[in-house]
């Protein structure tokens, strides 16, 4: 079995969007709002080195709610896998969650197990790869991710401005992360010196 650092995608690989005309910072809907968040490739080579496989799991409900299409979510992945490859990185799975009970496209708008903070995308990432998921991390920006995380039994990671912890004052043990770190290169500073006995 593999150790594993599974990662979310936006405010952790590329940087949030702010879409003026909803008023709120999020994924990118089109190719050019997509930025590489800054080193993300290294960060991710500093985790193969040690031997750990990267493995994306992100919730994608936009196409479901009617505010990007498939062909530009097509195109923001393969910019991503580009621009990584570029930097002499890669990721070893990809995993997304078109769902949305909400969603105006009718094939979308399901209640399933695979929506953060749903643990089903990492189940099934962990069955596909034969991962440990005891030795494994999951990195993210909400509080989502880190239910999530725990309840697969993983490690996990808020990234999140030093100080503001707020976010993460619920009460539940699910929603209470490892530690918090500012941005992926401390996340991965972090996981690489501790030991998980």
């Amino acid at each position: 079995m593999v150790s594993t650092v599974f990662l979310d995608r936006d405010g952790v690989v590329n940087e949030l969007y702010y879409h003026q005309e909803l008023g709120v910072r999020c994924a990118p809907f089109t190719v050019n709002q997509f930025k590489l968040l800054p080193r993300v490739p290294e960060a991710i080579n500093s985790l193969h080195r040690s031997g750990y496989l990267v493995i994306l799991i992100s919730n994608q409900p936009d196409i479901g709610l009617g505010y990007m299409t498939l062909d530009d979510f097509e195109k923001i992945k393969q910019k991503m896998n580009k621009e990584l490859i570029k930097a002499g990185a890669y990721l070893d799975g990809e995993y997304y969650c078109m769902h949305h009970p909400e969603a105006v496209i009718e094939k979308y708008k399901v209640t399933c197990d695979c929506r953060k903070p749903n643990p089903g995308l990492l189940l099934r990432a962990a069955r596909e790869h034969n991962v440990d998921m005891q030795c494994s991390w999951f990195v993210g920006d909400y509080i989502s991710d880190i239910e999530a995380g725990k309840s697969a039994g993983c490690r996990t990671v808020l990234i999140s401005k030093k100080g503001q912890n707020n976010s993460v004052s619920t009460g539940s043990v699910k929603a209470k992360p490892d530690v918090i770190c500012a941005n992926i290169t401390e996340a991965v500073q972090h996981i690489l010196q501790t030991k998980i006995e």
